[in-house]
């Protein structure tokens, strides 16, 4: 297969969360992923690991410890999902994106073991897309010789198809509600997929918690021997301040005193607990041999770039994208509205996929803006832009219904002064389309 036949390939298996075509392929269990890996020779025992699950802040988190890593001369691997425009920024070797001739091939060496394992009735279903990826990524970094992979859990963890990594450190990120009709309607039920990553005796750091969560995660790291590392207790955060959006702290580890200053370069005041996360599992990686220094965290965490998460595209108006799909994501892009952009007029495009909590995001966000802009992503999974409105235009001052996203994005320009801001929110699937198209406006500007 070539690049575009691979794509197409993956294609045909269906998204993540989305219908499969093949009915055969809609299968929640591990039996896949480790059938396909046992037959690729264990690609993911290769290396060392770190294994990042959570409902808000997981993609951060895996970034910094990834930069960490990097800084302190480890050759790294980075799975990560979503992606935004293009399906290799889930594969990274030390910051690069994989090639398309290097995803063509190594898709084509698992297709080949799939078609063999289906042939010899090894596997009752096809692997779906996210299991093809995930075991592209295993083998990928196995190939490349790296020294240590960082994975993100796509969703949940006790089923994901990361989960039959046995990691060096877990690190389980703030748990609120998503993908409840996956993951259950309670925080407790959440919280015990999430937990599906610890594993028997391998540390786990935990950042703060609602006590729901904490109590189910602290009981099955009791259950498991699983040292845990609650960031909350272990560290200190001390003359945080702003910088152009950014935060600027001293971090304190409260056993020793001793302390570092930290500059994360993404903007948001809750990415310092995010960062906060990396040290703290960068520490546990340092007690198991690992050489990282001071400064290579330090350097890691300045170094970090994560798109589409309060990523500035533009100055004059401020045009920013945000993945906020989620009441906690959205609590905290509220939140950096009201440090940041105090007395600013916000326009906001808006769109959303149908499992998604809209009617309470909406309560959260569009009080604090003066126009919203309902739009919609291109993917069957979304919610209609006019539907939309009907859910939620109640909780909006002003509002607009624009079904093109790209046609909302230059409505939202033409209505904002310079010292106005466009934030595009609500879906993955929309800020990777409009950053996309953002590119393509640019690129043709500069001609």
């Amino acid at each position: 297969m070539n690049y575009d036949a691979a794509v197409r390939y993956l294609l045909t298996l269906g998204r993540e969360l989305a219908a499969p075509t093949q009915a055969a392929a809609a299968k929640f269990d591990l039996e896949n992923i480790t059938v396909l890996a046992k037959r690729l020779g264990h690609p993911e025992r290769a290396y060392p690991t770190a294994h990042v699950a959570g409902t808000n802040g997981k993609g951060s988190t895996a970034a910094f410890l990834e930069s960490i890593l990097r800084r302190a001369g480890l050759k790294t691997g980075l799975n990560t999902s979503p992606h935004l425009e293009r399906i290799n920024e889930r594969i990274r070797v030390n910051g690069e994106e994989i090639s398309d001739a290097a995803f063509a091939g190594t898709l084509t060496r698992i297709q080949r073991v799939t078609e063999e394992l289906l042939a010899a009735g090894k596997l009752r279903a096809h692997p779906t897309y996210f299991e093809c990826v995930t075991a592209m990524a295993f083998e990928y970094f196995s190939r490349a010789e790296v020294q240590f992979g960082v994975f993100e859990v796509g969703l949940g963890g006790r089923l994901d198809a990361t989960n039959i990594l046995t990691p060096a450190v877990s690190i389980l990120t703030r748990i609120d509600f998503d993908h409840e009709n996956f993951l259950g309607h309670s925080l407790r039920e959440i919280a015990s997929e999430k937990a599906g990553i610890l594993k028997e005796g391998v540390p786990v750091v935990v950042t703060e918690q609602h006590q729901e969560a904490r109590e189910v995660i602290l009981a099955r790291a009791k259950e498991l021997g699983s040292p845990v590392i609650e960031t909350s207790a272990e560290y200190r955060i001390e003359d945080s301040k702003m910088e152009e959006g950014c935060a600027r702290a001293q971090v304190t580890r409260v056993s020793s005193g001793r302390s570092m200053e930290i500059a994360p370069r993404l903007p948001g005041g809750f990415q310092l607990q995010n960062a906060l996360n990396a040290i703290a599992a960068a520490r546990v990686l340092q007690r198991q041999g690992f050489r990282i220094s001071t400064e290579a965290i330090q350097e890691g965490i300045a170094a970090t770039v994560w798109p589409g998460r309060l990523e500035k595209l533009h100055a004059r108006p401020d045009i920013y994208l945000d993945g906020a799909h989620n009441p906690g994501a959205a609590r905290e892009l509220a939140g950096f509205w009201e440090q940041q952009m105090s007395n600013r007029k916000i326009f906001l495009l808006y769109g959303a996929l149908r499992d998604k909590a809209v009617d309470e995001i909406a309560g959260i966000l569009f009080p604090h803006v003066a126009e919203v802009i309902f739009t919609e992503a291109r993917t069957s999974r979304a919610i209609s832009a006019a539907q939309l409105a009907e859910i939620a235009a109640h909780h909006a001052s002003s509002s607009v219904v624009m079904a093109d996203a790209e046609q909302a994005l230059d409505y939202g320009l033409g209505k904002a002064a310079a010292d106005d801001a466009i934030f595009i929110t609500g879906s993955l699937y929309l800020v990777g389309q409009l950053r996309h198209y953002w590119k393509q406006r640019t690129q043709l500007a500069a001609r």
